[in-house]
């Protein structure tokens, strides 16, 4: 795949800000006597496009700085300072900066423009609020706030790597070679092997402590696991690979929460690399596209594993191996989004923190629409328009004992070509995060039922819970060790 280029920005871009850049510029003209038609006339650009650069709203070539310097009688570097010219710009600055944000967006409030004819003691009251307001915001999310921010660093790290782990796919190649395994998916004979070579015995029991998936004894070298029924709970085959892959990746007791979720993060990826090894998987996933049939369907029945964990594999070698961007997203039936990733620009909902989890998808994205098909257990598709462009969703929904989930697959518009279902008529218009989209009530109803309704929340205790502690967070160290000493002298 070629890789398209963007254009050399034209100024540091990544260090200076346009917002500041555009107070300075109007500062130091303002302190020379000069108006914008005699700058314009100055520099030989048109007032308007002077007009967008003072407002921040333009990046300027790097010839136009040095014009606009040169006219103004200054260094250049005077107008690429990054603090404010003033007390009053860095308020202004302050002010656009907070009105960008999704917080404020939500409100649905008119822009305030920070120019001279808004009075400084106004001006000095709306930075207070929107200071109060991130202040809040910010600590209603508090108690999660470390792993939420934890899980966002790791996810701008999977998206900086197209979600693909180069270390963990060779590790997962070393490991199935070691057992001999040349073609296909991976068999439960396959497993035990693997366990085996790594100096392992697995035990299934009825007693494993309930809050944990499985239990090893490095002592006697046993991997311990529930006694699962087919078709209920997790994959038993996905809990021994997960296990393994803590010994064959080097993992050592997590330091601190972002090392944990790191290193679920990692055991996942190694046991699907496991079921779904990557050069059997890449030729499947190329004969597929090769007949614009890409199907998550076709992909786990192929590997015989469950569809959220074929969506997540398909995700890791998409891009990396067919240059095709994709977006993931695991959605209550109330909206929450309890996992995704994205490396196409999608734009999920966010809380102040950045964090996705939690917030509600739009009414309008398949994530959701697909509970209201006639058949939302059937093969549903869907395009979607947003601000960001146009996405081509394929949704499964899965059952569970904490309801229903809709597990979603999507792509931009131009690669819906390749699927299975690319062809779609259905589509919708997602204009969210404006709140007139879908977060706002209809008129009409807010009319006819503001101050007459009054809902009992159904309050989910574990929201309002700290972070379990713990070196393994969630687990009973002292059931652990009670187990492991009854299985010892068993």
């Amino acid at each position: 795949m070629t890789a398209s280029l963007s254009p050399a920005p034209s100024i540091e871009a990544a260090q200076v800000d346009l917002v500041t850049l555009g107070q300075r510029l109007r500062h130091l003209r303002r302190a020379k006597n000069m108006t914008l038609d005699q700058l314009s006339a100055a520099v030989g650009r048109a007032p308007s496009q002077l007009s967008l650069i003072e407002n921040g709203k333009r990046e300027p070539k790097l010839s136009v700085l040095q014009a606009i310097a040169g006219a103004l009688g200054v260094p250049m570097q005077d107008l690429l300072k990054p603090e404010a010219p003033s007390r009053r710009a860095g308020l202004e600055i302050e002010l656009a900066k907070a009105q960008k944000e999704p917080a404020y967006g939500a409100l649905g409030l008119p822009l305030v423009r920070g120019g001279r004819r808004l009075p400084a003691d106004a001006l000095e009251s709306l930075i207070g609020l929107h200071r109060e307001l991130t202040r809040l915001l910010t600590e209603q999310s508090a108690t999660p706030e470390v792993a939420r921010r934890a899980n966002q660093q790791l996810r701008i790290e999977m998206r900086e790597r197209d979600n693909y782990f180069e270390y963990i796919e060779q590790a997962a190649a070393q490991v199935l070679q070691s057992v001999r395994h040349t073609t296909g998916p991976l068999s439960q004979r396959g497993i035990l092997d693997i366990a085996a070579q790594l100096g392992f015995s697995l035990h299934y029991v009825s007693d494993l402590p309930g809050s944990a998936r499985s239990v090893t004894d490095l002592r006697n070298r046993r991997i311990y696991l529930p006694q699962v029924a087919s078709g209920k709970g997790h994959d038993p085959r996905a809990v021994v690979l997960q296990t393994l892959g803590h010994f064959v990746l080097g993992h050592s007791d997590p330091a601190d929460y972002a090392d944990f979720l790191r290193q679920r993060v990692e055991v996942n990826y190694f046991a699907a690399a496991l079921l779904m090894p990557e050069k059997f998987a890449t030729d499947f996933l190329r004969e597929a596209k090769a007949d614009r049939a890409l199907a998550i369907d076709d992909f786990r029945d192929a590997f015989g594993v469950s569809y959220e964990t074929a969506a997540h594999r398909f995700t890791n070698l998409a891009t990396h191996h067919f240059g095709i961007p994709v977006h993931f997203a695991r959605v209550h039936e109330s909206g929450t989004v309890y996992k995704a990733y994205e490396n196409d620009d999608v734009r999920f909902p966010t809380d102040v923190t950045g964090a996705i989890e939690g917030q509600h998808v739009c009414r309008k994205w398949a994530s959701r629409t697909v509970f209201a098909a006639d058949d939302p257990y059937s093969s549903f598709y869907q395009f979607t328009d947003t601000s960001s462009g146009t996405y081509w969703c394929t949704v499964h929904v899965e059952s569970t004992r904490s309801g229903e989930f809709s597990v979603t697959v999507g792509t931009p518009y131009e690669h819906a070509r390749w699927f299975r279902g690319g062809d779609t008529t259905r589509r919708t218009v997602s204009r969210c995060p404006d709140p007139t989209c879908c977060r706002r009530p209809p008129a009409d109803l807010v009319d006819r039922w503001s101050g007459h309704a009054w809902p009992s929340a159904r309050v989910h205790s574990h929201l309002l819970a700290a972070l379990p502690p713990g070196t393994f967070p969630g687990v009973d160290a002292q059931d652990v060790y009670e187990f492991l000493q009854r299985r010892s002298q068993a």
